[in-house]
């Protein structure tokens, strides 16, 4: 499966108004390469393997396990540095927003993702929408489990 994202910091917060659905989510690492994650997803658990990122693009397999197999990966099998944020949906003209706000560490973050079908694909940008960061390797959320973003300075 390929995975062709693109990530924006949000610039405002009048996208809560249109918000269909929202999950908290837990999730730690493995290894980092290939990156090998562990993520409660609401009442979920999930094991996500991601190739290295080319573009915008990477190979992704993702295999849902049982929930409390996936917490105890979480407390013991995982490195140090966690993830934990809120993910909330939304649709925007025809298109699948998340949007995830960070917590712990990573707190004051706010991040919106798109998935798209090629990495060329057109689509409108909603105005809550700021800087992209698609390509700077900080924001992917295993660099934040080792680098939280407090700690950036």
């Amino acid at each position: 499966m390929l995975e062709i994202e693109r990530k924006f910091l949000v610039a405002s917060s009048s996208w809560q108004a249109h918000t269909s659905s929202s999950v908290p989510i837990e999730q730690g690492y493995m290894c980092n390469s290939p990156t090998v994650r562990v993520r409660r997803y609401g009442d979920q658990g999930f094991l996500t393997i991601k190739g290295p990122t080319q573009g915008i693009s990477r190979a992704e397999f993702e295999y849902e396990i049982d929930p409390d197999e996936a917490q105890v990966m979480l407390d013991t099998l995982c490195l140090p540095g966690r993830i934990k944020k809120v993910r909330h949906i939304l649709e925007h003209a025809g298109k699948e927003w998340v949007i995830d706000e960070f917590a712990l560490e990573n707190q004051g973050l706010v991040l919106a993702e798109i998935e798209l079908s090629s990495e060329d694909e057109q689509f409108e940008l909603p105005d809550w929408v700021g800087e992209e960061v698609s390509d700077d390797p900080r924001y992917f959320n295993s660099a934040l489990a080792r680098t939280p973003f407090s700690t950036w300075g």
